[in-house]
């Protein structure tokens, strides 16, 4: 079958066009599709597929005529991925597929309706506003670090990093213990420290992550949104726009009332034939 290589700020997808829902997608084959050295390799996979043929789209199906059926490189579901759906829009406007109306392209997704704007080589999608709900701690060999839980959609833990703590030298080839009580269904943990001020905007960050079921990926949407809404929070800001530099780029979060907007580029960068292993 078809496919194609697309990324946002190098993370990095296979998208799968399977407009009927007819592929029979299965986490043994995600992750097989997924591996880099066995396969095309990438963070995940994002499956194209029309609301209305997808039981977890077809809900919306009213709203969005697409559904992102979006499945994490081990081959486990995920609620959400804001740079996964900006390049899904990536696909959708570059084939054809969709076009926005009024400026604005709607997607379907586990974690309800995302609406897109584009802007060049930018897009942007609206996601829910990132909720702040309990502090707790990530361990990292023998550091444990205070953070903030975030739901995005899916599950945050934000951890702001000591003066003097060395964000590169961190570890991350191991996943960051965590409360399992209060992330029963895992968690994507994030380390961050201050960015040089930039003119502009409320506040400057890097980050670093590690995402349950895909371990450290170069970049990660729904998590610079977490991470935006922690330092608001932390400079006494409920709204505001922050930029954070992934090391694989960098993403603009605006935070609104009642949303989050996620910015940066989306690219297709190829396009192939998968051969599918034999059943």
């Amino acid at each position: 079958m078809e496919f194609i290589k697309g990324h946002g700020t190098g993370n990095d997808f296979v998208i799968l066009p399977d407009p009927d829902g007819a592929l029979d997608l299965t986490p043994d084959l995600v992750a097989t599709i997924c591996d880099r050295r066995r396969g095309i390799g990438g963070d995940g996979v994002l499956r194209v597929v029309r609301a209305a043929k997808h039981p977890d789209g077809a809900a919306l199906a009213g709203e969005a005529e697409w559904f992102m059926d979006y499945w994490n490189s081990d081959g486990s579901f995920a609620e959400m991925c804001g740079n996964g759906s900006r390049v899904f829009v990536r696909y959708l406007l570059d084939t054809g597929l969709a076009a926005p109306t009024a400026g604005v392209l709607p997607v379907a997704t586990r974690a309800g309706l995302v609406r897109a704007r584009v802007d060049g080589d930018a897009i942007a999608v609206e996601m829910r506003r990132p909720r702040l709900y309990a502090t707790s701690a990530a361990t990292l060999g023998g550091l444990t670090l205070p953070g903030t839980a975030v739901d995005v959609g899916n599950p945050h833990l934000v951890c702001p990093l000591p003066s003097g703590l060395d964000l590169a030298g961190l570890d991350l080839t191991r996943a960051p213990g965590f409360d399992p009580a209060l992330f029963a269904s895992g968690v994507n943990v994030e380390f961050t420290v201050p960015g040089g001020p930039i003119d502009g905007v409320d506040a400057h960050v890097r980050m670093r992550v590690y995402e349950r079921g895909s371990a450290e990926t170069l970049s990660c949407g729904t998590g610079a949104c977490a991470v935006a809404a922690v330092a608001l929070h932390d400079a006494g800001r409920e709204t505001g726009t922050v930029v954070v530099d992934v090391p694989g780029g960098r993403l603009i979060v605006t935070v609104t009332d009642n949303f989050c907007w996620l910015s940066g580029p989306a690219l297709l960068i190829a396009t192939g034939t998968l051969t599918l292993p034999a059943p």
